[in-house]
């Protein structure tokens, strides 16, 4: 793209800021954490699945962590998904997953199954639910060295038990911070991941493709990040994108449908490229 003398003497008009139906967004200069665009920025939101990128980021800062280690799906698990109806990897009882895997289980299809065993696995005590309670503690401790403000987590997964909440400035830091990780930008970016799981009896299993809920990777340079749905969050994403060496990240929250999030989230990552140009 080249630019002419009149548009180099007034960059400003070079971007006209979008109107998104999100009732909540915000965007900033991935390369420079540069704000770009605001909309209720700091009002406190229901997150949903957009939680699962603090999953993930407490398990990547888990000091010696091995990727390679087997930790066996339990019964309260299978328990748990049932309960809640909650979206799941389709983990099944007794095999073992790698913590890699895990992760590729719980950003991809968005498994809540796959969350609640990498609490179980990284959060400690002698329970499952101290252990996981735990790790929601850890959840917190993250946001706040993050200066996560406005954020509070009481769950591994999104499945808020009265008090999930944060904002869109909040989860676009934690973004921004989660994807220094070089693995978990590996993970978001992956269309389809086929884990092949350790069954009781030693054998092999290969589960089903894990298909990725983010519809726009790919599209305009996306790499990420994150969907969250529900009946009282409505449409969520915290997306990155990066073209000709211009980077973004940003979050749209409580969008009224899929479609309009979709629309919103384009809006601000071409948004963001001219006004970063």
């Amino acid at each position: 793209m080249f630019t002419t003398g009149a548009l180099t003497a007034a960059p400003a008009q070079a971007a006209t800021k979008p109107t998104i139906t999100a009732k909540g967004g915000y965007l900033m200069n991935g390369a420079t954490g540069k704000t770009l665009f605001t909309k209720s920025a700091d009002t406190k939101r229901l997150t949903a699945s957009t939680t699962k990128i603090m999953t993930a980021k407490v398990v990547l800062t888990q000091s010696n962590l091995n990727l390679d280690a087997k930790v066996t799906i339990k019964k309260e698990v299978s328990d748990y998904i049932v309960s809640r109806g909650a979206s799941s990897a389709r983990l099944i009882v007794g095999d073992k997953v790698t913590v890699r895997q895990l992760l590729y289980g719980l950003m991809l299809p968005s498994g809540c199954d796959a969350a609640m065993a990498l609490a179980d696995k990284f959060g400690t005590g002698s329970t499952v639910k101290a252990r996981t309670k735990n790790f929601i503690a850890k959840m917190n401790a993250k946001a706040k060295q993050l200066g996560m403000t406005n954020t509070h987590f009481d769950s591994f997964d999104g499945i808020s038990n009265g008090s999930n909440y944060s904002t869109p400035r909040d989860l676009t830091k934690l973004a921004r911070s989660a994807m220094k990780h070089s693995t978990f930008k590996t993970v978001v970016k992956t269309k389809s991941y086929t884990a092949k799981t350790i069954t009781k009896t030693g054998a092999t299993r290969t589960m089903a493709p894990w298909t990725n809920t983010n519809t726009l990777l790919g599209w305009n340079g996306t790499l990420g990040i994150k969907t969250g749905s529900g009946a009282e969050a409505k449409y969520c994403l915290v997306f990155a994108a990066t073209k000709n060496g211009e980077s973004v990240i940003g979050t749209v929250l409580t969008a009224s449908n899929a479609t309009n999030r979709t629309s919103d989230v384009k809006k601000l990552i071409n948004y963001g490229y001219a006004a970063i140009s």
